[in-house]
């Protein structure tokens, strides 16, 4: 693994806008983030698609390496969502007729149904890390979703159980996190949105599901959960439903939206024996912060974590953002850390 250069380091949550020439955005804002294939948004053709993603997984890497950032991800140029690419990918999952639900904010959504015993059958981002690894130098991160917001996600016509359907996920999690550790993945992130918009349920089997998720995968990992993409959910309670319970993870990190929702970050003493990935850029506001703002923000979590635990990062994704507005808020995060470093060394 690449060492870190430094505390404070940055990284981003995982997606970075994708180019207009790849994806149709229009299609993307006017849909609910999919659960189901949306093949509509891909302005290039099938045969040509793989390319056209590795081209701009290319820009995300140097766009990340320009802004500064210390861990970086692929910017998931390859996924149609955070969690579609992998939930799709496994057996027991009828993608071709689906379910409707209720989704997060409170709109029906389509999602796929368990009709039978959910497995991977093969690998399914081990070639992205692959590529990710072998195109930077810096600490690489990929991440995954988690496996109590893929149970949320989906119609279950076979267990009958909430509880077995998440940990039957959690099988299929744990052994894709395995092989992207032994591709060359530095950091395993999973991403449990669904945490927070199912409380009840996660306080039962949430932190069970999570770790059997990451059992046996090498560190470091990490737990992000958050109140949805700020181009969706534009107003955001000030706390959590859902956070404390992380301490009894097995996850070494746990990610966090702090700046939209003004997050009071004395929750964070629930959380004490964790490093803290740190949301301090508002992607819900269209203004690009200036690095002094981010530094304030990072100031107030150091009154309550060490600098060893403390990683500075994006609320959520930029999946949904303009490109130069994400790269700039990029640049301020990395030039915001940097100020605080200065100011630790004296």
């Amino acid at each position: 693994m690449p060492a870190t250069p430094h505390l404070l380091p940055t990284t981003v949550v995982g997606s970075y806008p994708q180019p207009d020439w790849l994806v149709d955005r229009a299609v993307l804002a006017k849909n609910v983030v999919p659960r189901v294939r949306m093949k509509q948004i891909w302005r290039v053709p099938e045969d040509a698609l793989e390319q056209a993603q590795d081209d701009a997984t290319l820009i995300a890497i140097r766009d990340m390496e320009r802004a500064g950032i210390d861990i970086i991800t692929d910017g998931e140029m390859r996924r149609e969502s955070y969690s579609n690419r992998f939930a799709l990918a496994l057996d027991g999952v009828d993608v071709d007729t689906p379910a409707e639900v209720m989704g997060r904010a409170g709109k029906m959504t389509m999602v796929p149904r368990i009709v039978g015993p959910i497995r991977r059958r093969e690998p399914v981002e081990v070639r992205d890390i692959r590529f990710l690894r072998a195109n930077t130098d810096r600490q690489v991160k990929i991440t995954l979703p988690g496996p109590f917001t893929l149970a949320m996600q989906a119609k279950d016509e076979h267990y009958g159980d909430e509880e077995a359907v998440a940990m039957a996920y959690a099988e299929a999690v744990a052994e894709e996190a395995r092989d992207l550790k032994a591709a060359g993945a530095d950091i395993i992130q999973l991403d449990e949105p669904w945490l927070q918009a199912r409380p009840e349920q996660a306080k039962r089997y949430g932190v069970k599901a999570i770790n059997r998720a990451l059992q046996g995968v090498p560190g470091p990992t990490i737990v992000h959960l958050c109140f949805g993409y700020a181009a969706i959910v534009t107003e955001k309670p000030s706390g959590y439903s859902f956070l404390p319970q992380l301490a009894d993870s097995i996850a070494d990190q746990i990610s966090i939206e702090a700046a939209q929702p003004k997050l009071d970050l004395g929750i964070l003493k629930d959380l004490s024996n964790k490093t803290i990935m740190l949301g301090v850029l508002d992607l819900g506001t269209p203004e690009v912060e200036t690095a002094e703002t981010v530094a304030a923000r990072i100031r107030a979590g150091l009154k309550y974590l060490p600098a060893e635990r403390l990683v500075p990062a994006p609320d959520c994704g930029m999946k949904y953002m303009p490109r130069e507005r994400a790269f700039g808020k990029l640049k301020a995060l990395a030039d915001g850390a940097a100020i605080v470093r200065r100011e630790l060394a004296g």
